[in-house]
């Protein structure tokens, strides 16, 4: 059904429930072969051990990646603590060891002072570039390079589960914005605490209004890829709305620049805006621009 399905090329987003020991570039590789085609990329990377809602866009649609990139993310990860690695999460080497026999209030009272902004530094497996080269690069190399702090923002931090003992293990849950390192944040907890601790377990619950209600598995994907595709409309819901008329959308199709004074323009927010035809597709997204309305992407009358 794959190759049925995959003869003409698909613009949609599809949204996978990731499945642990996939990186998200091999999550892209198969949907590649899925639906037989190149133009396939994904928004936010998860981690190969991670799990959850990863978003990749198909065709056109990979074009709009960038507005699902910075959508609010939700996050339930187990932070084990008393136990430093390597890579932050499980899958590095153990680089230290002690026992810190916390209580569940401790970690809460220390997790609220999180919440908002705050500086975090990159870890060393993440994409980050520095001097023109992955941070992952580097560290597959053994070696470790001065990164400087980023500006993130936390938007809530739950302890939905605590089990005690020598090396407790809280379970979190994380509301953030995009750039935020969950095992970054475990980490930092750990030292705020007074010891040490790294990631053990990460789901990603959500992406924008994207969650696990609307994922699914890559097999499930691979047995039925059209049911999987959401509409490149359905892949903007996020974001405000602005209905065109036929003569506008033709407009619309050639880049035009409209001004704000556009009806319906004043009541909308600052954007970006899903610019919809009167046949309810997505046409175009368009942002402010001082006293306009201009074009970031646009599908109308675009050739693949």
């Amino acid at each position: 059904m794959a190759n049925a399905t995959a003869r003409a090329q698909i613009d949609g987003l599809v949204v996978v429930d990731k499945a642990p020991g996939w990186t998200s570039h091999d999550v892209v590789a198969k949907l590649r072969g899925v639906y037989g085609q190149r133009r396939v990329g994904h928004a936010g990377t998860l981690d190969p051990d991670a799990t959850g809602v990863l978003l990749v866009g198909l065709g056109r649609c990979t074009r709009l990646l960038r507005f699902l990139q910075e959508g609010a993310k939700e996050y339930r990860g187990d932070v084990r603590f008393g136990v430093a690695t390597s890579t932050l999460d499980a899958a590095g080497e153990i680089l230290d060891r002690r026992p810190m026999p916390l209580e569940r209030d401790q970690v809460e009272r220390s997790a609220r002072a999180f919440v908002g902004e705050i500086d975090q530094i990159p870890p060393m497996v993440s994409a980050v570039k520095v001097g023109g080269r992955r941070l992952h690069e580097i560290a597959r190399e053994g070696r470790e390079v001065d990164r400087r702090p980023r500006r993130v923002r936390i938007d809530r931090i739950d302890v939905e589960a605590f089990a005690p003992g020598e090396y407790p293990v809280a379970t979190i849950r994380v509301v953030c914005g995009a750039g935020t390192y969950i095992r970054s944040l475990a980490a930092d907890l750990g030292v705020a605490l007074g010891g040490c601790a790294h990631l053990a377990e990460l789901r990603r619950l959500r992406v924008g209004s994207f969650a696990l209600v609307d994922a699914r598995p890559l097999d499930e994907i691979a047995r039925d890829p059209t049911a999987a595709v959401l509409s490149p409309l359905d892949a903007m819901r996020d974001l405000e709305q602005l209905p065109v008329d036929d003569e506008q959308a033709r407009a619309v199709a050639h880049g035009m620049v409209f001004p704000s004074t556009l009806a319906g323009v004043a009541d909308l927010g600052p954007g970006p805006f899903a610019v919809v035809g009167p046949g309810e597709e997505l046409l175009a997204v368009y942002e402010r621009r001082r006293a306009a309305m201009a074009p970031v992407v646009v599908l109308a009358g675009a050739g693949g």
